[in-house]
């Protein structure tokens, strides 16, 4: 269990930063050199590595290195771990707006009472 909430905080640790979100969304195109992810980033290829670096602790990241060429992979196990937890809340919050929405129209439907009638 504690493993499993320390990899979710790596998770959103690492997708908190748009930078990093940038590039994860570019490696669900397909794989890429560091160099190809570095090319839209106005920054230095050591801090994109340094991203990269963040991705891949998170496991978000894979690397493979092929002689000097290292080419990065997208693992997006993590984020379907990350959206599991989050679907728990989502259906927690979904159940108290349709509370809400069942209250609001209950109320709604009391104070349409004509004018001089007293509502129940």
């Amino acid at each position: 269990m504690v493993d499993d909430l320390q990899g979710l905080d790596r998770t959103f640790s690492a997708l908190s930063d748009p930078t990093r979100r940038a590039i994860l969304a570019r490696l669900a195109e397909g794989s890429a050199t560091v160099g190809e992810v570095a090319a839209p980033f106005e920054m230095s290829l050591n801090g994109i590595s340094k991203h990269v670096q963040v991705l891949e602790r998170a496991g978000l990241v894979e690397r493979e290195v092929r002689g000097r060429e290292h080419r990065l992979h997208l693992r997006a196990e993590p984020l379907r771990e990350a959206s599991d937890w989050t679907s728990h809340y989502r259906e927690f919050w979904e159940g108290r707006i349709d509370a809400l929405e069942r209250l609001l129209e209950r109320n709604k439907k009391g104070s349409a009472a004509p004018r001089g009638e007293s509502k129940p």
